[in-house]
């Protein structure tokens, strides 16, 4: 609609270059691994270019009642998500640092005048301390909907052992013979596609002699077939299917930020939530922004973003949305796509969704709470399953004990800084809700820090499940 106006966002985004690491894939176990300069000038850029589109008051698509970029942050209007593995991997939280850098750098505006008539000024010229929201996984599956679900694990299991997976393998094993050289000695097999590639990548951006040596085309292929393999994993041919676990955990979250950003009292109008490459590939399929082959069934770039704009317009009687992707730091601007889910063919009916017609759809497929989440996956101990399931045995199912709402949060203001868990504010509601054996579960979970993803028969050679012909695999 040409008349409409943003009244608030919700920003998703992958976060930027970092050092290799290794998944494993059958548990999709990440190794430790850190965020690089080239990552956090990425997301740097994303942040300043966010800003340019939605907190300038002279742009089309600035957020109306938002503090405009010639002011200072307000929190009470912003609200920022991490998925934080401290200590193992910082690099998501590190990024959301290093965007809202972007989003709001410094200013001397961030100043006070003390009874002394001296003004001071925040460090760095004014430096903007943006709340983020480092969130545990281990207590709160929101951002990673994967880990140790189980039910998840064993559909990747089956895929792997499929007649088609077998059959890609096969036609992939001229490349696989191709590989030897290139590839630090990871494992040649399909479902290790992931990792080929990674280390690949990541040699050729920061390996000079690797990226002389290594030929064009064999980057091109691991890519491919990565995308391929990838999409398999994260995706689900049914709606609800425990391949989209990636984005179903995430969608209460971002329905719950819809919410408030068209409730007036609430303040909220930009909601933002960092996260790796799996969530998108659920999204892709769930929202079916594939589906016409405006985008490829493949993870996205580095800094890759999605702008879930909510929109009003004299026209229309209720808000909708309006999807926007831009796919990386060379992607220069954002596009728009139309949706198809059940109950919505954007093809035939445009890019602006109304909002309730989103949220029947998608709200049925979240994973709500904790207890759901260990439902759906099958799991019983991890993740706090174990605590969830005991106090539901109980009856107890209405309490932020079986719910992930603040389980495993707290706010950091800078890169760097430790991220502790909050203590779960059901710990103290049990009283005479539980039993003496309930307690010590809820005790001993409190305790724990554990550590802790039918298509048909792609061509190997072919490139164009890549996001754009000829640019440099570096920003992948």
């Amino acid at each position: 609609m040409s008349d409409s106006t943003v009244i608030g966002i919700v920003l998703i985004a992958r976060h930027g270059d970092r050092y290799e690491n290794f998944q494993d894939p059958y548990t999709f176990a990440v190794s430790q691994t850190a965020i690089t300069p080239l990552g956090e000038q990425q997301e740097f850029q994303l942040g300043g270019f966010l800003r340019s589109v939605y907190l300038d008051p002279t742009s089309p698509s600035y957020i109306q009642g938002i503090s405009p970029s010639t002011s200072i942050f307000n929190s009470t209007q912003v609200a920022v998500y991490a998925d934080n593995d401290f200590p193992d991997d910082t690099v998501i939280l590190d990024s959301a640092v290093a965007l809202t850098q972007g989003l709001w750098p410094p200013t001397p505006q961030q100043n006070i005048t003390l009874a002394n008539g001296t003004t001071i000024t925040n460090p760095l010229g004014g430096y903007q301390y943006v709340p983020v929201n480092g969130i545990n996984p281990d207590e709160d599956v929101s951002l990673e909907g994967t880990t140790d679900c189980t039910t998840f694990l064993n559909r990747a299991q089956t895929l792997y052992n499929s007649t088609l997976f077998q059959e890609v393998s096969a036609n992939a094993s001229a490349f696989f013979a191709a590989l030897p050289p290139y590839v630090g000695g990871r494992p040649i097999e399909l479902e290790n596609a992931w990792n080929i590639f990674d280390y690949m990548n990541v040699q050729d951006v920061h390996n000079a002699t690797y990226a002389a040596t290594v030929p064009e085309t064999l980057l091109e292929q691991a890519r491919a077939l990565a995308n391929w393999e990838q999409y398999q994993v994260f995706s689900d041919p049914s709606f609800s299917g425990i391949g989209n676990i990636a984005f179903q955990t995430l969608i209460p979250d971002i329905i719950s930020a819809f919410n408030d950003i068209t409730d007036p009292s609430s303040g909220l109008k930009l909601a933002y939530y960092a996260i790796n490459y799996k969530p998108f590939l659920s999204m892709w399929n769930m929202t079916g922004v594939v589906a016409d082959g405006s985008l490829p069934e493949a993870f996205v770039n580095y800094a890759a973003a999605v702008v879930l704009e909510v929109r009003t317009s004299s026209s229309s009687s209720e808000p909708f949305l309006r999807f926007q992707f831009k796919n990386g730091t060379d992607d220069t601007e954002l596009h728009s796509y139309p949706l198809l889910f059940p109950g919505w063919n954007g093809t035939a009916s445009g890019t602006d969704v109304p909002l309730s017609t989103f949220i029947s759809a998608f709200q049925p497929a979240g994973i709500n709470t904790t207890l759901e989440w260990c439902n759906a996956c099958g799991q019983t101990t991890e993740r706090g399953c174990d605590v969830a399931l005991a106090a539901a045995k109980e009856g107890v199912t209405d309490t932020t004990l079986v719910a992930r709402e603040d389980a495993g949060v707290c706010a950091v203001e800078h890169a760097g800084q430790a991220c502790a868990s909050h203590l779960p504010t059901a710990a103290v509601f049990v009283g005479g809700l539980l039993t003496a054996a309930l307690l010590i579960a809820v005790i001993s979970r409190l305790m724990r820090w554990k550590h802790k993803q039918q298509k048909t028969v792609p061509d190997m050679v072919s490139v164009d499940q890549s996001y754009s012909d000829g640019e440099k695999l570096a920003r992948f």
